[in-house]
């Protein structure tokens, strides 16, 4: 270029799945997950920071920068090579696996309900770690069964608790019993139905349920779902992984793993 310097063109990059990058707009900085179709101008890249938080971003020219300098992010060349089979938690799938004899740590939860979506979701993650799940009937006494189990070192337990909101009866269950062998977390939802998103179930939203109505019952109803036994057939059946959960119920779920499986 005459009377001026040669304008710069930064350099491709294949998004390959690990590579780390910035996007300088945001600041946010975390490695790539996967490529998705974007607009008609440009594909989309997924980072994920070390924190597990998640951004999409759009491919544009020189919209990134590695180490320290601009970069455009390309679609990599697909090249032939073993897939990895994915649980249904995100985790890569062992194959071949035997469970291991069950741990002493447990995972506690409110009902059969949840008990079910927690196996159906990180049951393969369970039996990888030989944690047990088993299923309260409630947490009005939560405290005996708390001392009853006796948690201590390599003997911690983990409960999910369903609408562990500020001032409810749950949230003071917790705090009565949590310590350094006990984590208490859980979700905002009335029930663990509501921490299906409803468009997994072909619904706008989880309607609302007048007091003094069982929220299962008043939900069936609402839906034209039968009872509730036919509408938790209904609920499971539309789950097929963590990403037809809400995040709350997915990050509460995945501490407790954290927890008790800790050395």
């Amino acid at each position: 270029m005459l009377g001026g310097r040669a304008r710069r063109v930064a350099p491709e990059v294949a998004a390959e799945a690990g590579v780390v990058v910035e996007e300088p707009g945001s600041g946010f900085c975390g490695a790539v997950v996967r490529v998705e179709r974007g607009t008609a101008r440009h594909d989309a890249v997924v980072l994920e920071d070390r924190h597990g938080r998640q951004r999409v971003f759009p491919m544009a020219p020189a919209g990134f920068l590695l180490d320290g300098r601009p970069v455009t992010l390309v679609r990599p060349v697909a090249t032939p090579a073993p897939a990895r089979r994915v649980s249904a938690s995100g985790s890569v799938r062992v194959e071949g696996l035997r469970a291991r004899t069950a741990a002493a740590s447990r995972i506690w939860v409110e009902g059969v309900h949840d008990a079910e979506l927690v196996e159906l979701v990180w049951g393969h993650d369970l039996r990888v770690e030989g944690v047990v799940v088993e299923p309260l009937d409630g947490v009005d006494h939560l405290a005996e069964a708390v001392a009853g189990f006796g948690p201590g070192p390599g003997r911690r337990l983990g409960v999910l608790v369903d609408h562990l909101v500020a001032g409810s009866k749950e949230s003071r269950a917790a705090a009565g019993v949590a310590g350094e062998h006990v984590l208490v977390t859980g979700h905002p939802y009335v029930d663990i139905w509501q921490a299906v998103k409803p468009s997994v179930l072909g619904i706008p939203a989880w309607p609302s349920v007048p007091r003094g109505v069982a929220w299962k019952d008043g939900v069936c109803a609402a839906l034209g779902w039968g009872d509730p036994a036919q509408g938790w057939r209904r609920v499971r059946a539309a789950v097929t992984g963590f990403r037809d959960l809400e995040a709350p119920l997915v990050g509460a779920v995945e501490r407790l793993i954290d927890f008790v499986t800790e050395a």
